[in-house]
């Protein structure tokens, strides 16, 4: 039975491949729990096998998280919680406060109004990724993004010269945010999200764009458009030197 949204429900959706997901345990219980696996093993750790609305959903491996975000927007559509969470099988590299936000959430302190980035650092790239996908350590074929394209076929019309966001895509969101748009949208996107072999890269930098207006303040970042939103020793260590 498809479940019905409620005006008050929260659900947490992850994006597993093969991630250790012990994690899970720590999720405040008013959240159900949607886990798309895209891994051989199982995903659902044994400490969550009694957990009330928690539920494994198999997914081809292709795609990565914004085919994953995509196929719970689309086939949910009709039926999203209030404020969904999406995050990836492991997602403290990007998010180290995930605990704390979700914890945030179930108490009613924070809410997405109507979308809230994750992640400690906001950074800035244009539409073929020439300034930080293509010199990325992860990118040795120095591979171009298509993230104007992309956007253009989702939005039509041109592109920004550049987009700002949160890196790890991982983000909240309210059911109000996603009924913008109609559900053939979100159909579409979900098609590109396969068909782009790089579309996940592109859709990292504006996934707020498919709920509303940008919601980083370009002003707000550095001289090189970033911003980091937590002390990095590492960087401070460099400064000192």
């Amino acid at each position: 039975m498809t479940p019905r949204p409620d005006d008050s429900s929260l659900e947490l959706v992850v994006a597993r491949h093969e991630e250790d997901l012990r994690w899970l345990r720590k999720v405040p219980a008013s959240f159900r729990i949607s886990i798309y696996n895209k891994g051989s093993t199982q995903a659902l750790p044994e400490s969550l096998l009694g957990r009330d609305g928690t539920s494994v959903i198999s997914l081809p491996n292709i795609g990565r998280e914004a085919h994953t975000y995509l196929t719970h927007l689309f086939c949910r559509y009709h039926s999203l919680a209030d404020v969904t969470v999406f995050c990836q099988g492991h997602p403290f590299d990007h998010a180290p406060d995930l605990h704390r936000r979700l914890k945030a959430l179930a108490e009613g302190r924070e809410t997405p109004r109507p979308f809230l980035w994750y992640g400690f650092l906001e950074d800035t790239d244009d539409p073929q990724g020439l300034r930080l996908f293509v010199p990325w350590s992860k990118n040795p074929e120095r591979a171009e993004l298509s993230t104007g394209r992309l956007y253009e076929l989702l939005f039509e019309k041109p592109s920004p010269n550049l987009f700002h966001f949160r890196g790890g895509a991982q983000f909240a969101l309210r059911r109000s945010a996603v009924g913008r748009r109609s559900v053939d949208f979100y159909r579409i996107a979900l098609e590109l999200s396969a068909a782009f072999p790089l579309a996940p890269h592109s859709l990292e930098r504006f996934w707020d764009y498919f709920f509303g207006d940008p919601v980083i303040d370009p002003s707000t970042l550095g001289p090189d458009g970033t911003r980091y939103l937590k002390r990095i020793r590492r960087l401070e260590s460099r400064k000192e030197t």
